[in-house]
Parts: C-alpha cells; structure tokens; sequence
C-alpha cells in the first residue's frame, strides 16, 4: 500500500513537472511573419543614399538595408504603374497580365487571375491595402475587397491618386470626406479624368500622412494576428495637374529644411517627400520595436517604376536614375530597373547586396513560400526565397524578363543574362528600331551592339514574339484599334 502511495506520488510530481516545462523549438507552434510591402510610386533607382544618392539623404531607409538585403538587379512590372501593379499582385509579366497599361479603359484584372492578397488570406494572414490602388480602368470602388484585401484605405482610380489633397478618400469602397477643397478651375485637359483628380486651394489633409497614421493604428490592433500590409504610397508621384495649373505638381505640406535652398520649387518638394517616405519608414520600425513585433516582421522596401519628370520636376536635377538611362515610360533600365530592400531578422544576413535578377512577378510566389500555401499555375514569376535565406545555391534563375508598353510609339524589352534587347516603335508607323546591350560592360545602355550580333538578336525577337500573348482590347503593333496614351 504504502509503495502504491509512494508511486502515485512520483507519477503525479512528474505529471506537474510536464504541465510547466515550455514546449521546444520543434514542438511550439511557429507563428507566420508578417509581411509588410512598402511601394512608393516613382521612385528611380538613384534616389536613395544607400543606391549613391549624393544630394538627399535617406537614413531610415539606409539603416533597413544595412540591416537587410539590397538587391541591385530588381525590376519593375512595368514603366508606369498601372501595368506595373497587376504584375506584382498576380505574379505575370506584361505580356501575359490582364492590365497591360493606364489606357484605354476596359483593362481589369480578371476574376479569375489569383492575387497575393488572396494567397496570404488563404494562409491565415489579415490583408490591409494602404494607399493607392490604381490597377487598370476603371476599378470598381470595392476592387481590392474583389481581389482579396480585407481592408483599404486610399485612392481606387489612378488619378484620383495624383491629389494629394484630395476632397475624399475610400475606406472599405465607402467615400470618407476629407477637409481638403478644390479648385474651381477646369482644363479641358483633366476634363474626362475620373473623380478624385484636381488641385486643392484648401489644404489641411495631406493623403500621405493619413495612410501613415492608419497604418500605425492597424499595426498596434492586428499585433496579435499575422498580417500582409501592401503600402502603396503615391509619393514622390508628381500631382500632374498641379503641375500645368501652377508649374509645381511636388506637393507637400512644407519644404521644411530644403525651403532656404537656391532650388526650383519643385525640387524642394521632390526633397521634401523623399524625407517623407524616409521618416515613414522609421516610425513603421519604431512601432514594430515598441510592439515587440520587428524580429517576426519581413519589410519590403520598392518603387513601382522609374523616376518622374511631372510636375516640374527634372530627373536630373538629384540624378534620380543614377548610372541608368531612360526613366518612367523607358523600357531602358532607368525606367524599370528600380531599388528593393528586404530585411527580415534572423533569416537575412544584414548588410547583404544581391546582384540576383528578379522582378515584380516573382513576389507572389516567393510571398507564398514565406508563408507556406502552394504558389498558382500559369504565373511567370520565381520565388527568390533562396537567395534571402542566402542559399543562393538552389536559386532557380529566369531565362528571361519581359517587358512590353502601348504607349510612346509602343516598345518591348527582353532581360536575357546580361544582354538586354530593346525595341521601339513597334505600334506607331515609324519604322521599328532594335537595340542590343551588355548590361555587364554598359549599365547605362550607351553603346548598341545590334551588328555583329545579329544571331542573338534574332533569339531575342523569338522570346519577344513567345512572350508576349495577344488581348482584346488593344494591339500592341497597330495603333488604330486602340489609343494607349494618357495625358500624364
């Protein structure tokens, strides 16, 4: 009886010493990172200090790639940003993507077509849109809700997204008013635009600003939950109809330490925002800190296309595009080769630049990898996984990226290894021009190699003419089916 007794005991101490101990490594449940995607809107590869910037400083943004990873052969979707979002949320190039420009209307992505935000719902993330939609013509006021972002806040239309005073925003498809009022002026040239675009003669909501204390807020609710923030700013974007009204489109609620400088106006904006963007970038990691949150939470940090020059702003006025030639509506470099910073701690060594050739449609399948649900057929993207976990041995590589653009005569672009083949006015009735480089020996694009390499330009048409698939609604080789220019 007694060493019955005796047993009970010790069976029963151990039982209490189990209850108490911590589950390991291997037994706790992991819980998902998550994942914020910072988006800023045409932003050029120099405008950064840590991509050589000289004149403006970054800080913030610095220290998210001294802490992280800098790729330095990462590219847009496409060359302006309507084209350029459908590839990064449906993981296809432009010419497979169901939003091949800003123009003509009609251009939507397609029930069917599998987002990023669907994928990290299915995966149990909470999804939040901040900012500027802006994917294809004209979206629908609950388009991102259709395409799986349990919460926006922002602009719908693209336009809408050049005020950045505007009169309303969206929450959830529904109208919030702003304390903003806009000019009675009318130019025909804004005149068939969709609602929201404009220039404010009152000013006290500054839209960038909004966002970012939205974000905050979510952030501080949602910190018990994983959750994928896409932070689509519309900065430094020019607001273009300021820029014909007034000669300024660089709107910002004051030019602050740049005001005394012997600059134009507009630069002092351009400034302005881009410490803008910088000091946002610090307080998103000041509350992720406070929170306890940074070490589970993976950072992106990229531009939709290549720099502006709307709104009275120059490209060369801070070197916007560095070393590259070309800018926004470019198929050169400078106007989709753009900066990506990606830090997630514990997984990315910090300090790491990656020459690795990756581009917008290879988000959704590497954002599929992080938080582990299959990745959709039929995409052309790549998961880069390997590459931030520095396993750059099981780095699968594309054999090529692809771009293709309706307007400006209409053009194609193909990424092949080191040479890139470029070709103009494949639409209009000029006669096409076809342009080889080595990106190795001429990252500037200077010197056409199209003679003497006339075997592998003739690779290069055949992967221009396997890329690119047809749609109904305009030709990219003829333009009387359909006009593919925008005004800004």
């Amino acid at each position: 009886m007694k060493l019955q007794s005796f047993t009970l005991i010790i069976i029963t101490i151990i039982g209490l010493l189990a209850c108490n101990q911590k589950p390991s490594a291997d037994t706790e449940k992991k819980t998902p990172p998550n994942i914020i995607y910072i988006l800023t809107d045409d932003m050029g590869y120099g405008d950064l200090s840590c991509y050589g910037q000289q004149t403006l400083s970054t800080p913030n943004i610095d220290k998210l790639a001294a802490q992280g990873m800098l790729f330095t052969q990462h590219y847009a979707g496409s060359s302006v940003c309507g084209p350029s979002r459908a590839a990064l949320l449906t993981g296809k190039h432009t010419g497979h993507t169901s939003v091949r420009g800003n123009a003509p209307a009609g251009q939507l992505l397609k029930p069917d077509e599998i987002t990023i935000a669907e994928k990290m719902k299915e995966a149990g993330y909470h999804t939040a849109l901040f900012g500027k939609w802006g994917v294809g013509h004209p979206p629908a006021l609950d388009d991102p809700a259709q395409n799986g972002f349990d919460y926006a806040f922002g602009y719908i239309n693209m336009w809408h997204a050049h005020n950045f005073y505007p009169d309303f925003l969206y929450k959830n498809g529904e109208k919030v008013m702003l304390n903003n009022k806009q000019t009675s002026e009318s130019y025909e040239k804004f005149s068939e635009e969709p609602e929201g675009r404009g220039v404010a003669e009152v000013r006290n909501d500054y839209a960038p600003d909004l966002f970012q204390q939205d974000l905050l807020s979510y952030v501080e609710n949602q910190k018990d939950n994983p959750f994928f923030i896409y932070y689509a700013l519309n900065i430094p974007h020019a607001n273009n109809e300021a820029g014909y009204l007034t000669g300024d489109g660089m709107e910002v609620p004051s030019h602050g330490e740049f005001a005394s400088k012997a600059w134009p106006e507009p630069e002092k904006g351009f400034a302005a925002v881009m410490q803008k963007i910088d000091q946002y970038v610090g307080e998103i990691e000041a509350k992720l800190e406070a929170l306890g949150m940074a070490e589970n939470t993976i950072i992106i940090f990229t531009s939709d296309n290549g720099p502006h020059q709307e709104g009275g702003h120059q490209v060369d006025f801070f070197d916007s595009n560095g070393k590259l030639r070309g800018a926004k509506r470019d198929l050169y470099e400078g106007g989709v080769r753009i900066p990506m910073i990606a830090k997630w701690p514990g997984k990315i060594k910090p300090g790491i630049k990656s020459e690795h050739i990756s581009a917008f449609w290879d988000i959704l399948p590497t954002f599929c990898d992080i938080a582990g649900v299959s990745t959709p057929s039929g995409i052309d993207g790549i998961s880069f996984m390997p590459t931030l976990l520095g396993e750059t041995g099981k780095q699968i590589k594309h054999e090529y990226l692809y771009w293709e653009f309706y307007e400006v005569g209409g053009k194609q672009a193909i990424r092949k290894g080191n040479w890139k083949y470029v070709k103009l006015h494949v639409r209009d009735a000029a006669e096409p021009v076809a342009e080889l480089y080595d990106l190795s020996k001429d990252i500037g694009e200077e010197n056409n190699l199209i003679e003497g390499n006339e075997d592998l330009a003739l690779e290069m048409e055949k992967l221009l003419n396997q890329a690119h698939q047809p749609v109904d609604f305009i030709s990219l080789f003829s333009e009387d089916e359909a006009n593919a220019e925008t005004k800004f």
